[in-house]
């Protein structure tokens, strides 16, 4: 799993090219004082199962502790590796770690699935501001 964090006072979006047949319609979406963490899942995650997501959750709560925010932004990027997990075994990865962020008492929401979206973003310059982890 590759996952990129990024704080941000603003993180918008608009739906750009549906990439998915079977995605739901989306809608714009904008959130402020947000961890917004960029998901890589790969085939050997689907493979480890729990152990990942556990991982996962961990790295995007101890960033949002560090930022001082409780709300969490979920996106699917696909674009951190060549090795990428099946859509839907990557959409259940992100389903079961909202969940989890959730049950923990933070608002965690994802970006819609399966869309190219037009981003905008404004992160502050500190260092706890973009973290890059891989495993």
């Amino acid at each position: 799993m590759r996952i990129l964090l990024w704080y941000c006072e603003r993180f918008a979006w608009t739906p750009a090219v549906k990439t998915l047949d079977n995605a739901p319609d989306a809608k714009a979406g904008e959130y402020k004082d947000a961890v917004v963490a960029f998901v890589h899942v790969e085939p050997v995650d689907i493979e480890k199962g729990a152990s990942t997501e556990t991982r996962l959750i961990k790295n995007i709560k101890w960033a949002a502790r560090k930022n001082e925010t409780d709300t969490i932004l979920l996106h699917s990027f696909t674009h951190l590796g060549e090795d990428k997990a099946d859509p839907a075994d990557a959409l259940a990865v992100l389903d079961r770690a909202q969940e989890r962020l959730e049950k923990a008492g933070y608002k965690a929401v994802q970006t819609p699935w399966g869309h190219f979206l037009n981003l905008e973003l404004n992160a502050p310059g500190h260092p706890l501001a973009r973290i890059f982890k891989q495993w």
